[in-house]
Formats: structure tokens, C-alpha cells, sequence
């Protein structure tokens, strides 16, 4: 290859990964928008990637434009209006749109922040319907929200892609045998849909957090995006305590995402991280909330307690002064009304801070041998750290490449086989494997 040809191609390269970029970031809104004005999900995904193919069709040709997004969302309701158009049934509805097309919008202007939050929230009320199962909403939402592959969501609810994939096609016909709309629905319906929905956001958030799959650590805009779905939500329910507890644990969470990656973009854990990179408004946003929960009475539901078990981070200034017997206790509570794998893999974390590396391993063991967790890298991550922790170098070693392997974040990966690395010069790790307290939200899953 002529070095004009390696330079086509590294541009050519550039083009496809900033493509692939564009539509991660912006299909789960572009979908929700379209659903706004089609009503029908299949449908508002077949045209958002309608949109999405007209752009890729344009910008190998032209190169991006400089809002791609604008151009994107601006396409898609063109696309919309004329299906719309196209169905003799529903004149009178094209006409209304239509009547406030873009020619009142400057063309390459974007949405606002709060538009398209109430776009997305209207979306996962829409997903988070009674008529579907809570598997099929957790599915659905993943897919259409958080804008994964079926075989990314499989992975993040520890269920087989098949499976997922069929949760999902069958929720797709239920609301549509239903006559499910989109909307934000009024306060009683809005009520029996809520934990629903919490449920959702918490979801986005975490795939936000520590991605799913991918090169990146984080997907700062998923976690932002969560976050105003959050706000919005608590501000339509001002005095429930695990809507509250929710947001206060996102504002928490999202504070530390500056630390928790170097200049490199590799993963910096929780003990390690340079406290004064944290984002101290959020902090305060948080804490604050924690109080007002308490003074609507306390909570002991599972936002409010992984609320107060950030707030336990968020309070110490000094990895050293983190009060983990409070951690571990409140894991404790938090497993008592939440029982799940994943739940005691965390409390074991944190009763090993506490108590001591045996005492961890005493209540992480038994969750080797359960079918739900197999594949799931944070276990045998989770094992190695505290063998390690044990003076138990080899079989660390053995747990941190076994971790690796089922790891499907190329920077966990890396960062797990150095550790298996440093295994072999008997280096003891002593920062839990990934920042899992509080912080992996899929032990919030059915």
C-alpha cells in the first residue's frame, strides 16, 4: 500500500469510526423523538435507521456536516411526516405536523437538552408499560435507550442473546397489540409505571459508567443523559424517596467520572483516584438529597440505601477514612430487601474492607458455582482481588486471566491481565476489582 493509499484509508477509517460514534450517541433519541410523532416503535427505529442510512450515504460523499446530529433529527422527522402523509387514516394528524415542520426551526438546530429529555422519558414510560413482563421491559429499554446490541443488553442482564432477542421482538407486538402510545402519563397511571422507569434510568446510567463493551472505560453521555432523566423524574415526583434516592445516587456516581479514567483513558479505581478531581457540586446535589430523604422520613428502599452507601464514599476525603463497616452494613440492609448475586458479591467486597479478606471470600465462594453468574468477569475479578489480598498470589493470578478473558471492555481486559501481571511478582492488589460498590446498578435486575 502507496502512501497515498494508507492515508485514504486511515481517513476513510476516521470517517466510519466518528459514523459509528454519531449513531451510538444519537439513536436512542432519535428513536424516542420519532416515536413522539409515529406512535409505533418498530416503525420510530425503521426510520430513525432510515435516517441514519441517508446520512451515511451523504457524509461518505461530502464528509460530516457540522452538526450531524441536527442533520440527523431533522431527517428523521422529514422521514416521519412523510409516512405520516402516506396513510390515508392519518391526514389529519400529518397536517398538524407538518404545519410545524422545520421551517420554523433553523435547520441545523438541535433540540434542547430538556426536549429531548422529555422525548427519552416519554420513551421509557412508553417501554415501561404494565402489559410487559419486567424481563421485556428491562430488555426493550436497554435496547432502544441505552442504544445496545441484543447481544451487549444478553450480557448486562446475564441472559442468553437468544433469549433477549425474542423478550424483545415479543414486546415490540405486545405494545403495539395494546395500542400503547407515547406519552407522560397522568399521575395515577405515571404511579404504577414508576419503579419501571427508576429501573431504566439506573440501567442507563450504569452503562454509562463502566460500558458494557467498546474501547472506552466510560460513555460520559450516557451517564449525563441518565442524569436528566433523573432530574425531570424528580421533579414530577418531588416527595417520593427512591426517586430521590435515585438521583442522589447518579449525582454521586457521575462525580467521580473524571477520576476514574487516567490522561490515557485506562481505568483509575475507586481507591486510587485523585479525590480532588471529584466533582464537588454533584457531591453537594447528592448529599443534599440523602438529607431530604431523611427528612421526608428516611428510606430503606434500594436507591435510598445505595444513596447513602455513595454518600459513605462521597464523605471520606481520604480513601483510607472510608468508613467501610457502615458500607458493608448497609449492604447488608440492602440485600435483606434486594437479594441477588451481584448484591452479595458487593456486600462481600465491602465486608472484606471491613473484616478482613477471609471473611469476604467466606461469603463470596458460594457464588461460584451459581449458572446465573457464569460468564460474569466481575466474579472471578472480585475472587482474585481478595486471594490476593490473602497472600494468595497464584490462584489470583489464575482468577484475575480467567476475569480477562470473559471481560468484554477492551480496558478492563488490559487492566486485568496486568494485574494477573503483577500477580506474578507477588505485588498484592488492594483496590477491589472495578469500582463495584454501588456502582455495578445491574444488581438492581429481576
Amino acid at each position: 500500500m502507496n502512501e497515498h493509499d494508507s492515508t485514504r484509508h486511515s481517513e476513510v477509517s476516521a470517517l466510519e469510526e466518528r459514523l459509528a460514534a454519531v449513531w451510538r450517541a444519537e439513536s436512542p433519541r432519535l428513536i424516542a423523538r420519532v416515536a413522539r410523532l409515529v406512535g409505533d416503535l418498530s416503525a420510530a427505529e425503521d426510520i430513525a435507521q432510515d435516517a441514519f442510512v441517508a446520512a451515511i450515504e451523504k457524509w461518505r460523499v461530502e464528509g460530516l456536516p457540522p452538526q450531524p446530529a441536527a442533520w440527523l433529527h431533522r431527517t428523521a422527522r422529514y422521514l416521519a411526516i412523510d409516512r405520516i402523509r402516506r396513510q390515508d387514516a392519518q391526514q389529519a394528524k400529518y397536517r398538524q405536523l407538518a404545519a410545524r415542520s422545520d421551517v420554523v426551526q433553523p435547520p441545523e438546530e438541535l433540540p434542547s437538552d430538556a426536549t429531548l429529555a422529555d422525548d427519552l422519558l416519554g420513551l421509557i414510560f412508553m417501554a415501561c408499560h404494565p402489559v410487559l413482563s419486567a424481563d421485556a421491559r428491562s430488555a426493550l429499554t436497554l435496547k432502544l435507550v441505552c442504544g445496545l446490541t441484543t447481544e451487549e443488553v444478553a450480557r448486562a442482564l446475564l441472559t442468553a442473546q437468544a433469549t433477549v432477542a425474542q423478550r424483545i421482538v415479543r414486546a415490540k407486538r405486545t405494545l403495539r397489540a395494546a395500542n400503547v402510545t407515547f406519552e407522560l402519563p397522568e399521575q395515577t397511571e405515571r404511579a404504577r409505571r414508576l419503579q419501571a422507569v427508576r429501573e431504566v434510568i439506573y440501567l442507563l446510567f450504569n452503562e454509562g459508567y463502566a460500558a458494557t463493551s467498546g474501547a472506552q472505560w466510560t460513555r460520559n453521555d450516557l451517564c449525563h443523559e441518565a442524569q436528566r432523566l433523573a432530574r425531570t423524574l424528580a421533579a414530577l415526583t418531588p416527595n417520593d424517596t427512591e426517586t430521590l434516592g435515585l438521583l442522589a445516587l447518579l449525582e454521586i456516581q457521575a462525580s467521580r467520572l473524571a477520576a476514574r479514567t487516567d490522561s490515557s483513558g485506562n481505568q483509575v479505581l475507586l481507591m486510587d483516584q485523585d479525590r480532588d478531581r471529584w466533582d464537588h457540586l454533584l457531591i453537594r446535589r447528592g448529599l443534599a438529597l440523602v438529607d431530604r430523604i431523611e427528612h421526608l422520613g428516611g428510606s430503606s428502599g434500594c436507591y435510598a440505601l445505595q444513596a447513602a452507601i455513595a454518600a459513605c464514599h462521597a464523605r471520606a476525603t481520604h480513601a483510607e477514612s472510608t468508613d467501610w463497616e457502615q458500607i458493608a452494613a448497609l449492604y447488608d440492609a440492602l440485600a435483606q430487601i434486594n437479594p441477588s448475586p451481584v448484591v452479595e458479591l458487593n456486600r462481600a467486597l465491602a465486608v472484606s474492607r471491613a473484616y478482613g479478606p477471609a471473611e469476604g471470600l467466606a461469603l463470596l465462594t458460594p457464588l461460584m458455582g451459581q449458572p446465573v453468574m457464569a460468564g460474569y468477569h466481575l466474579l472471578p475479578a472480585a475472587a482474585a482481588d481478595l486471594s490476593c489480598l490473602a497472600g494468595e498470589h497464584q490462584h489470583a493470578r489464575d482468577l484475575f486471566l480467567e476475569a480477562a478473558a470473559a471481560a468484554p471492555n477492551q480496558r478492563e481486559r488490559t487492566a486485568l491481565q496486568r494485574r494477573a501481571a503483577e500477580c506474578l511478582n507477588h505485588i498484592a492488589i488492594t483496590v477491589p476489582p472495578r469500582d463495584l460498590h454501588q456502582s455495578d446498578l445491574r444488581d438492581e435486575l429481576p
